[in-house]
């Protein structure tokens, strides 16, 4: 097949990890006949850096003529003093929401090699393998009314509004019971609905929508218990339906339980333009001493082929990569353990191209 892919380093880590992945999907092509073309383009802080703006109309146009999104990580620093619709950040929303990915896919699954990296005991996270689904367009992240407002007395009030209309449930809904039933056909649906109005039409939709998906378990639980239950028994979660913010919190979480949260990917999936990015940030602290771990970002690529390629042998093929370097002893530092081989971010990109060859 043939594909044009965008390719977003963005800040930070961003421009060192993604070339790692970049080569991943090379030796793919090469591997299986398939032709991908790569096309650079800037976002976040180097955008802006160049242009003024996070998300430059030529990155965008680009995005959406693709067939795919690789993108690294924005931010830092650097941009934190920007008015706050110009910080790097405001790109990740930008595109999402242009790009009509309402969706995004976050797994959380432990390798077996890396439970001693967890900082929770091995009988608590050994055999996880949590698909954590956020709601990604809606939500208090984009619901209006928002913004900082003077006040008569001269005081000042930050207003932002979590909003959900039905439509906006139903889908990321569907999107979760239709996972599960490729799973262990189990959804656990995450709100607040003891307290917030959204998240009481949250519980009925989804409610709605399960009528149509008997052969799919469903659950239901409070926010705060969530983020409990995951570090007390992360084993009995399968899929795990979230709205935007829970669903941005929880994952993280989630990726402390595999040891690093450089090692999960994820993908924002929903129209005809997928995006595929590892979870965690630019990481400005380590930035440009070759010690990122590139492993989320090659999973990406990994999530790209079966998602917006269904190139699911050649996904496979990353993943049993991936966990055949972490056989031989490969660690970058995040997920270092006693006798293992410490790299940096090209030489563990290069470990898992020779073992993908």
């Amino acid at each position: 097949m043939k594909a044009k892919i965008a390719v977003l380093a963005g800040d930070g880590v961003g421009r060192e990890i993604v070339p790692e992945a970049v080569k991943v999907l090379k030796i793919i092509a090469e591997k299986y006949g398939h032709s991908f073309e790569f096309v650079a383009a800037d976002i976040g802080g180097q955008a802006i850096d160049k242009v003024g703006v996070p998300l430059p109309q030529d990155t965008l146009a680009l995005a959406k003529q693709s067939d795919a999104v690789l993108l690294g990580a924005v931010g830092g620093p650097r941009w934190e003093g920007l008015e706050y619709s110009l910080r790097p950040e405001r790109a990740l929303l930008g595109i999402r929401e242009a790009l009509g990915l309402y969706a995004n896919l976050r797994p959380a699954k432990l390798y077996s090699n890396l439970v001693d990296a967890s900082t929770l005991k091995r009988e608590v996270v050994e055999g996880i393998d949590i698909l954590v689904i956020r709601e990604l367009t809606g939500g208090i992240y984009f619901g209006k009314p928002k913004g900082i407002e003077k006040l008569p007395n001269g005081e000042e009030r930050g207003v932002n509004t979590e909003v959900y209309t039905t439509e906006e449930i139903r889908r990321i809904a569907k999107v979760a019971f239709e996972a599960a039933r490729k799973r262990r056909k189990k959804v656990t649906s995450v709100d607040k609905a003891n307290v917030l109005e959204s998240s009481e039409l949250w519980r009925k939709v989804v409610i709605d929508i399960h009528a149509s998906y008997p052969d799919v378990e469903l659950g239901h639980i409070y926010v705060d218990n969530a983020a409990m239950q995951l570090v007390r028994n992360p084993r009995q979660f399968d899929v795990l339906l979230c709205n935007n913010m829970f669903g941005d919190i929880l994952s993280d979480e989630a990726a402390m339980l595999t040891g690093s949260i450089g090692m999960l990917p994820s993908a924002s999936i929903g129209a005809k333009v997928g995006l595929f990015e590892p979870i965690h940030g630019s990481a400005p602290d380590i930035a440009g001493k070759n010690i990122a771990n590139p492993i989320a970002t090659i999973s990406s690529t990994a999530m790209m082929l079966s998602y917006a390629f269904q190139l699911d042998k050649e996904a496979e093929a990353i993943e049993q990569a991936i966990v055949k370097t972490l056989d031989l002893g490969y660690r970058t530092k995040d997920i270092q353990s006693p006798g293992a081989k410490i790299v940096g971010t090209v030489e563990m990109g290069e470990a898992i191209v020779r073992n993908l060859n």
